[in-house]
This record gives structure tokens, sequence and C-alpha cells, in this order.
């Protein structure tokens, strides 16, 4: 089972960065290449939420369908998903780092429920690593734009 683990200070306060992953509206607005999102159940954040993220990948777009398993304010929440024979199991903890600073760790699991998914896994994850990563930058620069332009 692979394990993507990406840690990052943040100078914002911890609710604005909470707010940025715990909330599938605001995370998809911070990330460009999220084209679409569609809800599949009634609730919007939260346990049971459940949609459909569509990226743009290069020249391709590509879709799948999350849960929310776990959300506890200003603290964590876990979005699971089931795809191409893996579940991938991600949660965002946030934790006060000093006056005004956050840190942000993203977990992510790639449970593979066959033996090529098994396989596969860790050279899949190499490739995640890259996007995930810069998917922490943005909410990393989009909360402490908007934490300087709160100061100001």
């Amino acid at each position: 089972m692979p394990r993507l683990t990406i840690k990052r200070e943040i100078e914002a306060p911890i609710g604005a960065v909470f707010a940025a992953v715990a909330d599938v509206r605001n995370f998809a607005e911070i990330q460009p290449q999220i084209v679409d999102i569609t809800f599949l159940s009634e609730q919007r954040t939260g346990v049971g939420t459940r949609f459909r993220e569509t990226r743009q990948m290069g020249k391709r777009r590509a879709s799948v369908e999350l849960e929310v398993t776990e959300h506890v304010e200003n603290d964590r929440v876990r979005l699971v998903s089931d795809a191409h024979g893996t579940v991938w199991d991600t949660v965002f903890t946030v934790r006060k780092a000093g006056e005004g600073r956050t840190e942000l760790t993203m977990v992510m699991d790639a449970n593979g429920k066959s033996l090529l998914a098994w396989m596969m896994n860790p050279l899949v994850m190499g490739m995640v690593k890259g996007a995930v990563a810069a998917d922490i930058e943005r909410v990393k620069a989009h909360c402490e734009a908007a934490a300087s332009g709160a100061a100001a």
C-alpha cells in the first residue's frame, strides 16, 4: 500500500486553510485544472457529501467520484474514492503552527484491490505526487494571499 505525505506551513489562520481543503467548492476554485464538480448527493459539505470531480490532464479530462467520510471542523477531512481497482484514501489535517500560521498535512493511501493494481500503484503514486504537491502549493498561495489581503 503506497502512501504519500505532503506537509506545508501556511501563513494563514487555521479556519481559512481548513475551508480551502474541506469544502470541495473552495478547493475547485483554487485548482485551475478542476473543470467541473457535479454533486451526487443533496449534501454539499461534511460527512456524506458525494461528488464527481473532473480535471483537465494535459489534452484529456479525467473524472473521479469522491465521498467525504470524515469531517472534523478545523482538524481533518477525509475523502475516499474507489477508482481503477484502487481505494484512494486522502486525509487533510490542519493544526495551529503559531500565531496566524497553520500546518497542513495531506496523507494519501492507495489500496489496490487486485494484484495488478497492487503492483501498479507504486508507479502511479510517483506520477500523482507531483500533481498533488502542486495542488497543495496552490492552496498555500491562495490562503496566504487572502490572509495578507485581510491584514492590509
